[in-house]
């Protein structure tokens, strides 16, 4: 099976992607002995996550995948963006970007909201393959949930009486932003695997 690195230090989404993804051997930044913090100086999330999956790639010589996720809203010209992680500052503390998020949203009544995840496929073929996936919804008002991470509880998906920390992992994966994107890359994947075996 070919090994495939998920370009991440996050064991969540490394759990949610291995649940998914069954063609490839999916090994975290730890298993390729990659420690150092990966670069994201771009300004757009299909630039972030292009520039850490070519990172990886470069100097470590495995194919390589790498997500970028921002949470849009409405009424804060769709901040915080790609700059979801370090909304706040630059300790990426999710209580923190929460706090300033509802105190940024307080006294308005749009909270429409999206979150948006794109990944970056690069050492399978010559160019980059980017998949798009998009969920959405609204920002409540208080925190609601103990499950996932980031913004998960105060996010609640269109459609659903959850927020994204209400939910199991396998409810959340089922619908999520990244569970989106990550089922396209899924099927690329399997296609892919098809043609090599």
């Amino acid at each position: 099976m070919i090994k495939l690195c998920f370009a991440t230090n996050n064991s969540h989404k490394l759990e949610e992607v291995r649940q998914v993804i069954k063609h490839f051997q999916i090994v975290s930044l730890e298993e390729i002995n990659c420690f150092e913090e990966l670069p994201e100086t771009r300004d757009t999330l299909e630039g972030n996550s292009l520039q850490k999956a070519e990172y990886v790639l470069d100097k470590y010589k495995v194919p390589c995948f790498a997500d970028d996720t921002g949470l849009e809203v409405e009424a804060l010209n769709n901040a915080p963006g790609v700059y979801s992680a370090r909304y706040a500052g630059s300790q990426r503390n999710a209580d923190d970007n929460i706090n300033l998020l509802l105190k940024n949203l307080h006294g308005k009544s749009n909270r429409d909201a999206r979150f948006r995840t794109v990944i970056s496929l690069v050492g399978l073929h010559p160019s980059p393959v980017l998949f798009e996936g998009i969920i959405s919804g609204s920002i409540i008002l208080d925190r609601r949930g103990s499950s996932g991470f980031g913004y998960d509880p105060i996010f609640l998906p269109e459609g659903y009486s959850k927020t994204f920390a209400e939910m199991s992992m396998d409810e959340k994966n089922d619908l999520s932003h990244r569970a989106r994107a990550v089922k396209k890359l899924d099927a690329y994947l399997a296609n892919a695997a098809s043609i090599t075996s």
